[in-house]
């Protein structure tokens, strides 16, 4: 995708996070680890598809919402004891670089 930023740690959270939420408890791998994943891909996809459309706010504001949704089931991942501390701290840096670089994408349309 252009090489862009965006792009690569996009990637680079989704191969961290697969790994990871394989090793999830059974009890919730088809709660939390599938909701993880399929939001996280969910998010590339919007990502992908905005960079390829002329019209690219609404997949973007989409893609906005489905990092919040990660966002905040990496922390109800990590308050129910899925991922230790470190984990949630490194996801946390990673969806906070990934969020920056969404807002410019964001805000270089507007101006």
């Amino acid at each position: 995708m252009k090489q862009s930023p965006i792009f690569a740690r996009t990637y680079d959270f989704i191969m961290w996070l697969i790994p990871l939420t394989i090793k999830f408890p059974r009890s919730q791998r088809f709660v939390m680890t599938a909701t993880l994943q399929a939001e996280a891909i969910q998010f590339q996809k919007l990502l992908i598809e905005a960079a390829h459309k002329k019209e690219k706010q609404d997949l973007l504001l989409s893609a906005d919402a489905e990092l919040d949704k990660v966002r905040t089931h990496l922390r109800m991942s990590m308050e129910m004891g899925l991922l230790q501390s470190g984990q949630y701290e490194h996801a946390a840096r990673m969806m906070t670089e990934i969020g920056k670089l969404l807002g410019g994408w964001m805000k270089a349309l507007q101006a």
